[in-house]
């Protein structure tokens, strides 16, 4: 089981430069673990991707089948009190935005703290650092200062 940011759940659903590195990961390991607002950030980056004119009517209606498809086997945290807690930390020590910080403080309440050996996929550099600093195994092509996906 691997933590997913959304950064990295949106190569799953449409076609991307980071598709193919992305697949892998999810082939290696499809126990994916996410919190509980993933499967709305990553519809939030496919209406962007669509406004923008980057997916068309048809591959934005496939996209969102996928992510339908993929969160029914997903498994989410949920406990706000905790991540929000963990959150309220992470804001203060690495430059994260709060859904950033969301994130991450989620995958930390799941590993109860214990981030050694336990993967974590993000193409959100910011993101991925800031894992990395906690001592998450990151994986990922995250380049600095960009963060793929997010919507």
């Amino acid at each position: 089981m691997r933590f997913w940011d959304s950064s990295a759940i949106v190569p799953l659903l449409c076609l991307e430069d980071t598709t193919p590195l992305i697949q892998s990961f999810y082939k290696e390991d499809r126990d994916v673990l996410v919190w509980i607002l993933t499967r709305i950030e990553a519809l939030s980056a496919l209406c962007r991707l669509r406004r923008e004119g980057v997916l068309s009517t048809t591959e934005f209606g496939e996209a969102k089948k996928r992510l339908k498809e993929l969160a029914a086997d997903w498994t989410e945290i949920q406990d706000w009190s905790a991540t929000r807690d963990r959150a309220d930390r992470l804001l203060e020590v690495h430059p994260l935005t709060a859904a950033d910080a969301l994130q991450l403080g989620a995958a930390l309440i799941f590993v109860e703290e214990r981030t050694a050996d336990f993967g974590f996929v993000s193409l959100n550099a910011m993101l991925a650092e800031a894992a990395l600093k906690e001592g998450f195994h990151v994986l990922g092509s995250p380049t600095p200062g960009q963060a793929l996906g997010d919507g």
